[in-house]
């Protein structure tokens, strides 16, 4: 029997090398018969990016389907038909892109995970999803058939007739032999790029996390963390939580500053204590004296809650056996899925929670 596609863990940046084989697919493939595509992108962000490509898939095929989460229709190519998919429902976690003609079938099936991978160069590219991905028509045909009855009721009735013409005409052919070694090929294709893209995240994170000499700064540049976080590429608000943390270290009133060495020990023991909490998929940047920014996603908002609070306890703690550090700590923090991150909002709640003496002061995600 021919090897079957799992389901495994895959990165966006590995999906996105097999969705557009699949996309290009889907072009040379149309002279085989009538095609269909369907296509989840989740948010209309992600689809803009692709726009070019659907259009001509959308000019060459009987029937083209595009789901996202939207209240309104989106503008989408000529001939293309608009799903739209509600935030709470299983399909708007769903990344998929099915191909079918009665001669040529092939897929992506991916559930968002909601995590990310730390070693990645970007939250958006470390983005984790549990899916599979197939060259076998019949493969096809059934996610075809498992989104026709779930979509059905939101297509226009030709554009279902057409699709079910689709369906008709692949039933009567049968599959063309050889494409199980086409499919093992593609696949054994899409696993080399993961393990490339592995190499190079590990590279990186070496690279990171990397300390060669005492004192080494190990927080994140302000705009590198920009460009991790979203400020660059493409996003999406929506699709993954991030708890936002705006600390500041300040010494307790009436306590006189430090200088010189005292200074540099200070701040050293400051910045370890800050990071020694962080995962590898975590973020700290400095934004001013004493104050920082924790970049923590796919933390719930007990979770980062809990995280200030220890945040505090550490520096209690560290303050009565370091006599280089005696600090006062606040933090204002929101767990949010906006894009782009409401820092300004976050360091505005941490200036409110000194001034008032709040240790830990929380805005609604």
């Amino acid at each position: 029997m021919p090897d079957v596609a799992v389901d495994r863990l895959y990165t966006k940046r590995t999906l996105v090398v097999a969705s557009h084989a699949i996309e290009q697919a889907a072009l040379a493939a149309a002279e085989d018969g009538p095609l269909v595509v369907i296509a989840l992108f989740q948010r209309m962000p992600y689809f803009d990016r692709e726009r070019a490509v659907y259009e001509r898939i959308a000019g060459l095929a009987a029937v083209t389907v595009v789901g996202v989460v939207a209240d309104q229709p989106p503008e989408l190519p000529a001939r293309a038909h608009p799903v739209l998919l509600d935030d709470k429902e299983e399909l708007a976690r769903e990344w998929t892109v099915v191909v079918l003609t009665p001669r040529f079938g092939a897929l992506l099936v991916a559930h968002d995970q909601e995590q990310i991978d730390g070693t990645a160069g970007t939250i958006e590219s470390g983005r984790l999803f549990s899916g599979r991905v197939d060259h076998r028509r019949d493969a096809a045909l059934h996610e075809v058939l498992r989104l026709r009855t779930q979509l059905a009721d939101r297509l226009p009735a030709g554009a279902v007739s057409a699709l079910d013409a689709v369906v008709a005409r692949v039933r009567e052919l049968p599959a063309t032999p050889g494409e199980a070694r086409t499919d093992a090929l593609l696949r054994a294709l899409l696993a080399q790029s993961a393990r490339d893209n592995d190499r190079l995240n590990a590279r990186r994170l070496q690279a990171r996390t990397a300390r060669p000499g005492a004192g080494d700064d190990p927080l994140t540049s302000p705009q590198e963390t920009q460009r991790w976080s979203g400020g660059s590429g493409v996003t999406a608000p929506g699709v993954l939580a991030v708890a936002l943390l705006a600390v500041r270290i300040g010494n307790p009133t009436g306590t006189a500053g430090t200088v010189g060495r005292t200074a540099a020990r200070h701040d050293e023991t400051v910045i370890n204590l800050l990071v020694s909490r962080l995962r590898p998929a975590d973020r700290a940047s400095r934004v001013g004296q004493g104050e920082f920014l924790l970049y923590l996603p796919a933390l719930t908002y007990d979770e980062a809650v809990a995280f200030a609070y220890r945040i505090g306890a550490d520096f209690a703690e560290a303050s009565q056996r370091n006599a280089f550090l005696s600090a006062a700590v606040h933090v204002a923090l929101t767990v949010t899925r906006h894009r782009p991150l409401p820092v300004d909002k976050v360091r505005e709640a941490l200036q409110w929670a000194v001034t008032e003496g709040v240790p830990v002061a929380t805005i609604d995600g």
